[in-house]
């Protein structure tokens, strides 16, 4: 009796630690993702300003998503570890001006980072807990003034067209790194700059190269559409 009891804590002890592996799953790098408002407004879905008013116009955050370098990614790693606001609360006022919700119906922005953090950030928990997994986000950020970079290219966001290539080339001239570029198409069919991924190492602190960048469906000419 006393070996059989042995054993099966010795069988329940590895499938704790295989569950807690499963949990903790590694991953090879960073996407991180920022998107330009005025496309997103642009599509059909069209959009909805979170309760704090317009967002300013710049990029905002969509998210920081572990990735793996086949072009897989893990989703809903950890259902056990749930978006919980007070652990930003100092983090609010950041949260809302460079990491706005744009989804209808309007709202606070909780269920838009809910989902980012259940969905993304909690395959990521072997390297960041809730909080260092926002605030990594909102330092790349800081890194990374895209909007900045495009306007010193002459890259304005005006509703003009513009080379693909050399958006592209103006991104990786400022920060050393190629840049993946997804468009949408607005009603009339134009391509328009949506989002841009950069790559960020597994510690979410310094940009690298790209294993892979997404594949894009952009226009040799892309409109930079006001917002």
């Amino acid at each position: 009796m006393k070996l059989i009891s042995i054993s099966f804590l010795f069988k329940l002890l590895i499938l704790q630690y295989i569950s807690i592996q499963c949990l903790s799953e590694d991953f090879d790098f960073f996407y991180f993702v920022q998107q330009w408002p005025g496309a997103y407004c642009d599509t059909k879905q069209s959009c909805c300003y979170p309760k704090t008013g317009k967002p300013a116009a710049d990029f905002g955050i969509h998210g920081l998503w572990p990735n793996y370098n086949d072009g897989s990614w893990p989703s809903n790693c950890d259902p056990d570890s749930t978006f919980d606001k007070s652990q930003i609360s100092d983090l609010m006022k950041n949260m809302e001006q460079n990491w706005p919700s744009l989804s209808c119906p309007s709202s606070n922005g909780f269920r838009f980072w809910s989902h980012e953090w259940e969905k993304h950030g909690t395959c990521a928990e072997s390297e960041l807990d809730q909080r260092e997994y926002f605030e990594t986000a909102l330092k790349l950020k800081e890194k990374v003034n895209l909007l900045q970079i495009l306007k010193n290219a002459g890259i304005e966001p005006n509703d003009e067209f513009y080379s693909i290539e050399n958006v592209s080339e103006a991104i990786k001239e400022a920060t050393g790194f190629a840049p993946g570029l997804e468009c949408n198409r607005d009603s009339a069919r134009n391509s328009q700059i949506y989002q841009v991924y950069m790559c960020v190492d597994t510690s979410g602190s310094s940009f690298i190269e790209c294993p892979l960048l997404p594949k894009s469906r952009c226009g040799d000419q892309v409109q930079f559409p006001k917002f």
